[in-house]
């Protein structure tokens, strides 16, 4: 699941600054680029498991802001990065409290969400927080990239080896090996349990903006019919799915990062209220 890619020496320079969330507080670092342009919506970058916010697309996201003036706000969550903590002792509910104290703190205007695997099931759960708060005034859109909403169920533990399973109960976490990393990735049992308060795809998901999805059909952690599977359960928002026969999980070939740019700049000229469309 986690979209380990290289970090760019220009975003290597720049400081973070930190946001203490939760109790007790996590100090979490964050990158933010004023807009230019205020008439824009804003990004926001949401990483993947074990990603951060300096990676090859969020960096790539900095830049097109940069080049169109709209504002940019990354950061890393609790665990991951330059953000405090240890990664095993990470949620998928303590990362999206990080998600929406950093969004509500310090974005300025409308946002589009841009949420990358993990991310993605992130920026679903933050669009219908948001919106049962009242405050769904806040997004313009969301840009999922192989958005592996459910990823702890139906990603991780329904995937484990009986042994691996056997690791988990005994030992409260096991180790999963990885493409991205030399070393294996701790799975946690709280991971895995508490995760199972944020699942999403038993039911009609809403967030009340356009939404986006990239999805690469040669992507080994999150199956493209994954991405058609959450299509289905956004029956009440209008849905633009590009499907790229050769892409990775990584999407993050120029031609990827092409198609990502296009998005952002295309997403307020989205289809009829629940119509889908195929690209």
């Amino acid at each position: 699941m986690a979209m380990q890619s290289q970090t760019t020496t220009a975003a290597a320079t720049l400081r973070p600054q930190f946001l203490a969330v939760g109790a007790p507080a996590r100090r979490i670092a964050f990158l933010r680029r004023p807009a230019v342009n205020a008439a824009l919506p804003g990004l926001v970058w949401l990483g993947g498991f074990m990603s951060d916010m300096r990676a090859t697309k969020a960096s790539f996201l900095d830049d097109h802001a940069a080049k169109t003036g709209r504002g940019f706000l990354r950061f890393d969550y609790s665990g991951h990065g330059e953000s405090q903590g240890r990664f095993e002792d990470g949620t998928i509910g303590a990362w999206l409290e990080e998600s929406l104290a950093v969004i509500r703190a310090e974005s300025r205007g409308p946002q589009i969400l841009v949420g990358s695997s993990m991310g993605g099931w992130l920026a679903l759960l933050c669009a219908q927080a948001l919106a049962a708060s009242g405050e769904a005034q806040r997004l313009a859109g969301l840009i999922l990239i192989a958005p592996a909403a459910d990823m702890t169920e139906r990603l991780i533990f329904d995937q484990l080896s009986p042994q691996l399973r056997r690791d988990l109960e005994k030992n409260g976490r096991c180790f999963l090996p990885s493409a991205y990393s030399a070393s294996p990735y701790p799975i946690t049992r709280t991971l895995i349990e508490e995760g199972r308060k944020h699942l999403i795809l038993d039911a009609t998901v809403r967030t009340h903006c356009p939404i986006h999805i990239l999805q690469g059909m040669n992507d080994s952690d999150v199956p493209w019919t994954y991405a058609t599977r959450l299509v289905e359960h956004l029956a009440g928002d209008p849905v633009v799915l590009t499907l790229v026969k050769d892409a990775e999980h990584r999407f993050s070939r120029p031609s990827d990062l092409a198609l990502l740019a296009q998005a952002v700049e295309s997403l307020i000229e989205t289809p009829a209220q629940g119509e889908l469309t195929f690209e």
